[in-house]
């Protein structure tokens, strides 16, 4: 789960992470009035799920109320396009106007859960402002890194190291060391996933402040993590993806043309990876879980048909919880009810699939049988050329 930066602000504040005061306007006059009360210099800022605002003229210096004005009318309604949202943007219903500062340098810290050591990295960089992923590649050296043991946390010392790695000096050092002690604090405490400060930015008055935030959390943790919960933006969130999850689905929506419909993340994640292999594109990953009933089954169909992309449907299933002869009678009766048009690609394997595969063959459905997961992607890859 995302939040907006505001209400990722909201969070730092409480394990003493320093941040600029700021307010969050849905319209014109409150963005003026906040500006007014915020003074000047502020910045008017594009509340969306994404990164990349400044490039995508999401986030604007006011150095007068008309500026304020102006930026806020501009960015509001925008359908702001950025490296993180794709071509089609994302609808802009929400802005930060924020105070000022006078900045010194910008850096950059992030968190995240290192598979690997089953450890939280921190990671800290002097290259502020940009993109994490250019600096990976490029100059990888530039990226310090510390790893939180999870009985003891991170610890002051490896706060500090991070600091003077970073080349701050004197009561820098102080500064950087409570703000990556609090940093650390919010994420355990939230469940996150990702944590992101970027810019980090040390002021002429040398104080360390978060001016930007980013947060991810761990959907699996919601309950108990109430008031994160509540920090859910449904308007930021596809509703297809909203509806799958209420079905106890997962779905991600894609740029392609065929329809996925599988069961179990990895077996998803290689059936995409395969239509690409062939030449296809998929248009969603979509996962009906190890046990697919034939009502999750159909929304499964209706939420892939919604998407008016979708040229052809493949129905990859492996039955072990979830026998191939229900997956088979969920297809069939869904196929029915929709009356679906589109090519539909089945492929089973795993228990009951020969009793699956005669559900299939006497249904009097124009479905097109696959022996194998290759098969199955070069049949449906063509089906949707054709």
């Amino acid at each position: 789960m995302k939040i907006h930066e505001y209400q990722a602000k909201e969070i730092l504040r409480e394990y003493g992470v320093k941040t600029l005061e700021g307010v969050v306007c849905d319209n014109v006059d409150d963005a003026v009035a906040a500006a007014e009360r915020l003074g000047f210099p502020c910045v008017v800022k594009a509340q969306i799920h994404a990164g990349g605002r400044g490039k995508g003229g999401g986030v604007k210096l006011a150095k007068n109320i008309d500026e304020a004005k102006a930026h806020a009318n501009d960015i509001l309604g925008m359908q702001l396009k950025t490296h993180q949202t794709g071509p089609e943007g994302q609808l802009v219903r929400k802005i930060f106007v924020e105070a000022g500062c006078a900045i010194a340098r910008e850096l950059y810290v992030g968190l995240v859960l290192d598979r690997e050591t089953s450890q939280i990295c921190v990671m800290a960089s002097t290259e502020g402002g940009v993109e994490i992923e250019k600096v990976a590649e490029e100059t990888p050296e530039k990226i310090l890194k510390a790893w939180a043991n999870p009985v003891t946390g991170l610890m002051p010392y490896q706060a500090r190291e991070l600091a003077f790695g970073l080349g701050l000096e004197g009561s820098q050092i102080r500064e950087a060391t409570k703000f990556f002690m609090g940093l650390y604090q919010s994420f355990v405490s939230t469940d996150a996933s990702l944590a992101e400060i970027n810019p980090l930015v040390v002021t002429e008055d040398d104080q360390v402040i978060a001016l930007d935030a980013k947060f991810n959390f761990d959907d699996n943790a919601m309950f108990r993590q109430k008031r994160v919960g509540e920090m859910h933006d449904p308007d930021e969130e596809d509703p297809r993806e909203l509806e799958a999850h209420q079905y106890d689905l997962s779905y991600i929506a894609l740029d392609g043309n065929i329809g996925c419909m599988v069961n179990g993340a990895g077996l998803a994640m290689a059936t995409m990876d395969i239509i690409k292999h062939v030449g296809g594109e998929p248009a969603n990953f979509l996962d009906v879980g190890g046990s697919a009933t034939k009502e999750k089954v159909t929304e499964a169909f209706k939420i892939i048909l919604r998407d008016e992309n979708v040229k052809a449907v493949f129905v990859n299933i492996f039955g072990g919880i979830a026998k191939c002869d229900v997956i088979a009678e969920g297809v069939t009766a869904a196929a029915r009810d929709l009356g679906l048009t589109q090519p539909l690609v089945v492929r089973l394997a795993g228990t009951n699939v020969e009793k699956g595969k005669q559900i299939l063959a006497e249904s009097g459905l124009k479905i097109i049988p696959a022996d194998d997961m290759l098969d199955g992607a070069q049949k449906v890859v063509a089906a949707a050329s054709a």
